[in-house]
């Protein structure tokens, strides 16, 4: 059987969650027995988001085979079991790149190069190549990042057209929209959504499904208006009504209108028998938790909700595997400048996470939260810089080396316990040259880390520059942290850890990227229990 394909657009505005509701379908037919393949299709000509400030993108999201990419490749991971490869995300920066150089080599043969067929040609290509991530592939869902009537979306809108020209039986388009509720007037207007359907038409592509997003669940009346003034029949007018308590209640919403179904009977899919046996006893244990703890994450990108989204995501699945809620307070470390302000930011919280970023900026404010962590014995989680931030601020308090700094934020220091990777220091683009990527590291038997992973060698994904300078390892040992975790192949630090401490843990790599509600990362998962433990 040939590969189906589902193509995902959004109408009226952007933040929809066209990423959610992808991954959403593709967990319901996941559960049906069905293969499924995932792509992003980003119109920004940034060849891809890893030079991209986190506050007007967001998370960067790495893959195993080392690709920076959209955030929306979290939500696939969390809600699927999809492979996810540098052939799940695809942005306008790589396929004109991509077609330059090939008329730079003379591919085209002379050939006047042209968005239609070069730049569309290529954008198809992509979408064949996600569907050879896995050679039992049964379907592909492809979602079109902004929105329709966006200029720079075009060339996709075009390809699309194409492709489902090509395989008219093999390919559905679903298009999620708005629809608003005026509250002075007191109506759900439909209009917007009129005209983004108007504007997919006349591009070429006719939905075949529309999924709502409302405030509240549509009546029938609206539904049936949409239905006319769209072309779309009524049994195609879905709505996804902002009423959920945690955004893992999607699949569960579209599962009860049947949506899977209707896919399935569109592309003429098998309708196996659906389990969701595992998902609800997710759910529900998030919907009454025996008690909560309150966690601080200090960072510098707070004011964007989405920077630090699977950090987020795993403290909820850390909390989910205790039976905990998990509170997220948040707190911009350039907003700690002396030791009384940390210690009115930790006395908050229960423990304290220090997430991943670059630069200056909130430096001292993650050192003196983490002297207040060590020395009051308050659980810490250290991701990436968080991982620098713990070891700078032990070399200064615990081993005396005052100057002792990364050479990030100090290129002169005397005591560089966070330095270069010497590979990295002849580098000059910034795009696609950091550590990135899956790399397996070795544990340190019974330590908290082998404790909570309960093996010796574990694989995670790295996105980094600067790493813990092993000419001050003995020193650390000797008085009390001991680094629990190194590169199998050399010996980077992967892991540190302070042995008289409830739990003070760093890691140089970023465990959030591999935890999903129903399967929670051991280490968000030890953390919590270390906090719940802590508190009786």
């Amino acid at each position: 059987m040939h590969p189906k394909y589902i193509f995902m657009s959004g109408g009226v505005v952007s933040s929809l969650g066209k990423g959610l509701t992808s991954a959403s379908i593709a967990m319901l037919l996941e559960q049906r027995g069905l293969k499924v393949a995932m792509l992003k299709l980003d119109p920004y000509l940034n060849v891809d988001p890893g030079t991209m400030n986190p506050f007007q993108h967001g998370e960067v999201y790495v893959t195993d085979d080392g690709a920076e990419t959209d955030l929306d490749l979290g939500h696939y991971y969390r809600f699927t079991h999809a492979a996810l490869s540098r052939s799940s995300n695809a942005t306008s920066g790589q396929i004109y790149d991509t077609v330059i150089k090939k008329e730079r080599r003379g591919d085209y043969l002379g050939k006047t190069v042209q968005v239609i067929p070069h730049v569309t040609d290529e954008i198809k290509q992509r979408i064949l190549a996600a569907s050879k991530i896995d050679p039992s592939i049964q379907v592909v869902i492809v979602e079109i990042g902004g929105t329709v009537g966006d200029i720079e979306s075009l060339p996709f809108f075009e390809a699309i057209r194409q492709f489902r020209y090509e395989r008219p039986k093999d390919c559905i388009n679903i298009h999620l929209t708005y629809v608003p509720y005026l509250r002075a007037a007191g109506e759900v207007k439909t209009k917007p959504t009129q005209h983004s359907v108007q504007i997919l038409r006349e591009i070429g592509i006719m939905p075949d499904i529309i999924l709502c997003r409302c405030e509240e669940s549509l009546d029938d009346e609206i539904k049936d208006k949409i239905s006319l003034f769209c072309s779309v029949p009524r049994e195609g007018v879905f709505d996804e009504p902002d009423i959920l308590t945690s955004i893992y209640e999607v699949p569960m919403l579209l599962f009860k209108q049947e949506l899977d179904q209707k896919v399935c009977q569109m592309l003429g899919l098998p309708l196996s028998p659906i389990n969701l046996a595992k998902w609800e006893s997710m759910l529900q244990t998030l919907r009454k938790p025996r008690k909560k703890v309150k966690v601080g994450v200090v960072g510098k990108y707070m004011q964007h909700q989405d920077a630090y989204k699977s950090v987020f995501e795993a403290l909820q699945h850390g909390g989910i595997a205790n039976n905990v809620e998990v509170e997220i307070l948040r707190f911009e470390s350039e907003k700690i400048p002396d030791p009384e302000t940390a210690k009115h930011v930790v006395s908050q919280c229960d423990g304290i996470l220090i997430p991943g970023g670059f630069g200056e900026r909130g430096w001292m404010g993650k050192i003196l939260t983490a002297k207040y962590c060590r020395e009051h014995k308050i659980p810490y989680f250290g991701i990436c810089l968080g991982m620098q931030v713990m070891c700078v601020e032990f070399a200064r308090h615990v081993l005396t080396l005052s100057d002792a700094n990364s050479t990030e934020m100090d290129a002169n220091t005397s005591h560089p316990i966070i330095s270069l990777l010497s590979e990295q220091k002849g580098v000059a683009d910034l795009g696609g040259t950091m550590r990135l990527g899956a790399y397996t590291c070795l544990l340190q038997k019974e330590s908290k880390a082998e404790k909570a992973y309960g093996q010796m060698a574990i694989s995670e994904r790295h996105r980094h520059r600067w790493e813990f300078n092993n000419v001050y390892k003995d020193q650390c040992e000797a008085k009390g942290m001991q680094v629990s975790g190194q590169l199998q192949q050399g010996h980077l630090c992967e892991i540190v850890e302070l042995k008289d401490h409830p739990w003070m843990v760093g890691v140089q790599f970023h465990p959030e990227f591999k935890s999903k509600p129903t399967e929670p990362h051991p280490l968000f998962k030890d953390f919590i229990a270390a906090i719940v433990a802590n508190n009786t």
